[in-house]
């Protein structure tokens, strides 16, 4: 029987509003999927502006400016970080040119929030926060996740002890892709596990701290790209993380995390908005948290809100997802690529 007791109601979130932060002006570097739909977040959910974008053609740029109504249409990546009416740089890009268009915005005085993954191994993250940090700017992984109002309610749940000693992550990732689809291009750095399997082990380390083993299994695509991986990952204390990304096939996309005391599901999938359930250890009592925000990434937006509450209060890094932290995760993924004997391409 349970020694703790569950709360009738799990707490809310304290996830800043749109009108308590300050407007940014945002130039988002890239023109692709992404881009489209973080810009389209951030247009109907807050009142931050997207001053410009930029792209490595003038006619890709000029055409996602006048789709999005954004004012000026950059055809370089230079010519965006230069823009003296852009506050923050949003990178877009394929993987293997988060690095090098981060340290363009860095080295030009931006502050910078790169699309997850950050680099493409923990040197590459390790490499922009320094340069970010030694040049007086803020920088943030986009691992938009972390931000939602819905990790904030687990957050709480956490802090408050209510699962009790927390030993267990179970999570996966997997959704099905076809050619010509970039996630199975080695050259910009395709795979399950940099735009997927990131997803898992970042709950996994979040939740039970940096990974102190790491065990990995998996499959190659006939196109050269990880097609999906399982590991088992040790943490602190020998609590035990099993985590799953596939490209190859449709998965539940959950999340567990399990104490002594009681277990919190997040229905899949896990990533985006959704419900958090907490059920005691005994399967007596149940509380269930409602997300009023519907599944999708119309959600990208509280990213961005927190890019603007740390740099109104003057941090460079963001407390919910340090650099420390990221690194972490990479960490474990160059482990899982070194098992799997997966090379990736030189990066840009």
């Amino acid at each position: 029987m349970s020694s703790l007791s569950l709360p009738d109601t799990l707490p809310g979130p304290r996830r800043p509003s749109p009108s308590s932060v300050p407007s940014l002006r945002w130039g988002v570097l890239g023109t692709g999927w992404i881009a489209s739909r973080f810009v389209a977040s951030l247009q109907a959910s807050t009142s931050q502006q997207v001053a410009a974008v930029g792209s490595r053609t003038q006619a890709s740029a000029e055409a996602f400016a006048a789709a999005a109504g954004i004012e000026r249409a950059h055809g370089s990546a230079d010519a965006l970080v230069g823009d003296p009416d852009v506050d923050v740089v949003y990178i877009a890009t394929p993987h293997h040119l988060h690095r090098s268009g981060a340290l363009l915005a860095v080295d030009a005085g931006k502050h910078v929030l790169v699309e997850k993954p950050i680099g493409v191994n923990a040197v590459e993250a390790q490499e922009i926060s320094a340069a970010a940090l030694a040049a007086g700017v803020f920088c943030m992984e986009a691992m938009w996740t972390l931000f939602l109002p819905r990790l904030d309610v687990v957050r709480q749940v956490l802090g408050a002890g209510l699962l009790g000693d927390v030993r267990t992550v179970l999570a996966d990732h997997g959704e099905h892709f076809d050619p010509p689809h970039r996630i199975l291009d080695p050259a910009v750095a395709g795979g399950s596990l940099l735009d997927l399997g990131t997803y898992v082990t970042t709950l996994a380390t979040w939740a039970l701290g940096p990974a102190t083993r790491v065990q990995a299994s998996g499959e190659m695509t006939a196109t050269g790209v990880n097609g999906q991986a399982a590991m088992l990952l040790t943490h602190a204390g020998d609590a035990t993380s099993v985590l799953h990304s596939t490209l190859l096939t449709r998965t539940p996309t959950s999340g567990t995390i399990a104490g002594t005391e009681a277990t919190l599901t997040l229905p899949g999938p896990f990533f985006m908005p959704g419900d958090v359930v907490v059920t005691s250890a005994d399967g007596s009592r149940c509380v269930t948290w409602t997300d009023p925000e519907p599944i999708g990434h119309g959600a990208l937006f509280h990213s961005a809100l927190e890019v603007a509450r740390c740099i109104g209060e003057g941090r460079l890094e963001s407390p919910l997802h340090p650099a420390t932290s990221v690194q972490a995760n990479l960490r474990v993924l160059d482990e899982v690529t070194r098992q799997l004997g997966i090379t990736c391409s030189p990066t840009a």
